[in-house]
């Protein structure tokens, strides 16, 4: 069959797919332009994409032959499925793969903005740094203060447990509470949003993007927090109304942020690059050399199975083969 690799995957993996398809491969670190998705995608059966192609009906309907479109990304909402699903086309993505990575970015942003990590690397290499004094440069201790994780899945489960390392007390908010034994386990208490918003001295934030997570925390909800508190967000851009969280960092109505996921990715609202109170980082929560290895090969895995016709490891409608 014939394979549309969007990404710069590697050799090991791209040869495994050769060994039973015919492949097309975007072999540049950066996205493949939609134009050339398009114009590409017409005779294909696999699509194996990033987190930054857009899978709409547009596409959808380019390509009558497509069976399966593999994610590379455990994040979905770049995919419409359900027009996959009513052409009859699987969709998968990669989960679990990322926790550990993106969690442990998680504790680097909360150090990162309590200390003033980048801040103090930036006045370091401007050549200020010309003496010690004792109140000078002065961050912020976590060690016994409270995190609030709003999103307890594999991801929030596992910031949960590297808190535990600083002896902070933990919070969470989800759509679904845990049962007693896992909180007990994490030694983690349930709360309402806003009660968490209140209480918590770092806000970490590990929902999906869904109609209802869009904004979860605007500008109502930045006013709900202490005003030395620190947002936290590895997540998806758009659960923070970027424009609101601009202004509070202006006012300096919160601490500060730190951000690896942006509402309008790759596009920062204007202002947010001049705040000093604000870590901003690449998209990187899942970037290291095992994790997007392990990602490569869970893509591929998903996409051999789709393309044999059996339901892939990580798929999102598996009803679509009942339905052949």
């Amino acid at each position: 069959m014939n394979v549309l690799v969007a990404g710069n995957l590697p050799d090991t993996e791209i040869d495994r797919i050769e060994k039973e398809h015919r492949v097309q491969v975007h072999r540049q670190d950066r996205p493949m332009e939609r134009r050339a998705i398009l114009e590409s995608i017409g005779d294909k059966q696999g699509l194996l994409s990033m987190i930054t192609d857009t899978v709409d009906s547009d596409l959808l309907d380019r390509a009558p032959g497509l069976k399966i479109v593999a994610n590379f990304g455990v994040g979905y909402n770049n995919i419409d499925v359900p027009a996959a699903t009513r052409r009859g086309i699987m969709v998968t993505n990669t989960p679990g793969v990322l926790t550990d990575a993106t969690a442990d970015l998680t504790m680097a942003l909360v150090l990162a903005v309590a200390r003033r990590v980048v801040e103090g690397d930036r006045y370091t290499r401007q050549g200020r740094f010309r003496f010690w004094a004792p109140f000078h440069f002065l961050g912020h201790e976590i060690t016994g203060k409270t995190l609030g994780i709003v999103g307890m899945g594999r991801i929030g489960r596992a910031v949960a447990r590297r808190a535990a390392g600083f002896d902070m007390r933990v919070l969470y908010h989800s759509r679904n509470p845990l049962a007693e034994e896992e909180e007990r386990k994490l030694s983690v208490h349930y709360a309402g949003l806003k009660t968490l918003l209140q209480e918590a001295d770092f806000i970490s934030l590990h929902t999906p993007l869904t109609p209802q997570t869009r904004h979860l925390i605007g500008s109502r909800e930045l006013d709900w927090m202490k005003s030395d508190a620190f947002l936290i967000n590895t997540a998806r851009g758009a659960v923070v109304d970027e424009q609101a969280l601009v202004e509070a960092l202006k006012q300096r109505r919160i601490g500060g942020a730190g951000l690896d996921v942006y509402e309008n990715e790759p596009r920062l609202t204007p202002g947010l690059e001049c705040l000093d109170n604000v870590v901003l980082l690449p998209h990187v929560g899942s970037a290291t050399v095992e994790t997007r290895r392990r990602m490569a090969a869970m893509a591929v895995d998903n996409l051999l199975a789709g393309l044999q016709g059996r339901i892939p490891p990580n798929c999102l409608n598996p009803d679509v083969v009942a339905m052949e």
